[in-house]
């Protein structure tokens, strides 16, 4: 067995050493990622509904869902987010399911002292590599009168909200609330790299997987799907809060 001469061991420490200064100088570093915020000052309330799924599939957890939600939209500056379990005890104290009308959903932000109500749908879902996710998010608002009557029955509101067989339902502009829809398929490249600037500053660039995480946990890319449905509602509720604010005060 031949032995290590003490030149090339002092060579090979010298290798060693150099190697790791070298890795420590220059760290790959943290991205910063996009940070969304509310406009104005006034700090709002908003409270997450139970997610309503529609994607046939039946893996879909509502609850978490509207978890998900939640954990994107206390990341937004200016925002205090009810969890969705207080919106479920309003709802089992109204003996409902699910809001079905703007009265309604008046009704439970004005038990939770809420500015507006946010119901998730997921109207698809692909969870496997490359996922795909197709959502809605609808916010209703507070703002307007709301008569409070002693003993509300949510079954009239319930039935007062629901169509006829020749009706069918306005614009979500006439009805009351504000809406984002998004389709979210890995398989597009402009997704993956929306996904992928959405991950930086969100992972350990260094870890084994790096970005691409968020294509195989389909909650974190979830979670992407559910940042940019937010930032295209807060876009879509300044748009109509604009012509309201520019209305001429009557005398």
């Amino acid at each position: 067995m031949r032995s290590i001469t003490p030149a090339a061991l002092g060579f090979l420490f010298m290798f060693c050493a150099l190697m790791v200064t070298s890795g420590c100088s220059h760290p790959q570093p943290y991205g910063v990622e996009h940070q969304l915020a509310l406009p104005g000052k006034r700090t709002q309330v908003w409270a997450v509904a139970p997610a309503v799924n529609l994607s046939g599939m039946r893996e879909v957890d509502s609850l978490l869902q509207s978890d998900l939600l939640f954990q994107q939209l206390q990341e937004v500056h200016g925002l205090t987010v009810v969890p969705v379990n207080r919106v479920v005890e309003v709802y089992v104290s109204l003996k409902i399911d699910q809001v079905q009308s703007p009265d309604q959903a008046k009704l439970v932000c004005d038990l939770l002292g809420a500015d507006a109500l946010i119901v998730p749908t997921v109207t698809a879902y692909d969870p496997y590599d490359p996922p795909k996710f197709g959502g809605a998010l609808q916010m209703f608002r507070r703002s307007g009168t709301l008569a409070r009557m002693a003993n509300v029955d949510p079954r009239e509101l319930a039935r007062a909200a629901s169509p006829g067989p020749t009706e069918s339902l306005a614009p979500a502009s006439e009805a009351g609330f504000t809406q984002a829809v998004g389709m979210f398929d890995a398989t597009n490249g402009s997704v993956r790299d929306a996904l992928f600037g959405y991950a930086r500053g969100r992972h350990d660039p260094v870890g084994p997987m790096g970005n691409r995480e968020y294509l195989q946990s389909m909650d974190r890319f979830t979670g992407f799907a559910y940042h940019t449905l937010i930032e295209d509602l807060l876009r879509a509720d300044a748009a109509a809060a604009a012509p309201q604010a520019n209305r001429p005060k009557q005398m």
